[in-house]
């Protein structure tokens, strides 16, 4: 039988928030790309991993509706089921390329590239009252990443991100792969409050690397369920 881990990402550090993610460690036993897909339509999380060689770092994402190259919170998430799970790896092997991941104290940490960032767009806003009262999702089309500084000096930003795909995520509770592009944009360092209540913290490194941190809550594990 094959489990799923749950996991909530860029949790509070009283672990309470954070955005649910799956992860199925033994992705090779679902080795078809239509049926992952059908499983990440099926859970309708903001994506899902499937571990496709634990050893080597290999992974796989999908959203309900996408296979993606590269995202940050399912990185960030599936490092720190690998570690829970006794699978000491530092990098994770993604359709983009190699991201580096350790742990350092309670926060989980990936290094990625913006460039690797595909189809998402970043909006400021005057306030975090504008950000606050958007409706989900806002009109228009394409994934939108809405920002208003809470304090500039010390990097602290409000955000809530919109995939506007058409499919069952109206709102993501946390994203990683949008922060990044953020920080990569705005070229410093970040404390990001997003959702309903999720902290994300992103580093801008040297020679155009981006890092990523946050914690991670496990929920359990359960039967994947297959049809």
């Amino acid at each position: 039988m094959v489990d799923l881990d749950v996991v909530r990402v860029f949790a509070r550090p009283d672990k309470t928030g954070g955005s649910p993610l799956g992860v199925v460690l033994d992705g090779g036993s679902v080795p078809d790309t239509t049926e992952r897909q059908a499983i990440a339509r099926r859970l309708g999380l903001s994506e899902t991993v499937f571990v496709t060689d634990a050893t080597l770092g290999k992974v796989d994402i999908y959203t309900p509706s996408a296979q993606l190259p590269f995202a940050g919170y399912p990185l960030v998430g599936t490092a720190w089921v690998l570690q829970e799970h006794g699978v000491s790896v530092d990098v994770l092997r993604t359709r983009a390329g190699d991201v580096k991941t350790w742990v350092d104290g309670e926060i989980t940490w990936i290094r990625g590239r913006a460039e690797w960032i595909e189809g998402k767009r970043t909006q400021q806003f005057a306030s975090v009252a504008e950000v606050n009262a958007l409706p989900a999702p806002p009109e228009g089309e394409g994934w939108l990443y809405a920002w208003a500084w809470q304090s500039e000096p010390a990097g602290a930003i409000r955000a809530r991100g919109f995939p506007r795909r058409g499919d069952v995520i109206v709102e993501d509770e946390a994203t990683g792969a949008a922060a990044m592009l953020l920080a990569a944009e705005l070229g410093r360092d970040l404390r990001i409050s997003q959702g309903k209540g999720s902290e994300i913290v992103v580093r801008v490194s040297d020679e155009g690397w981006i890092e990523l941190g946050g914690r991670v809550v496990g929920d359990g594990a359960r039967p994947l369920g297959r049809s």
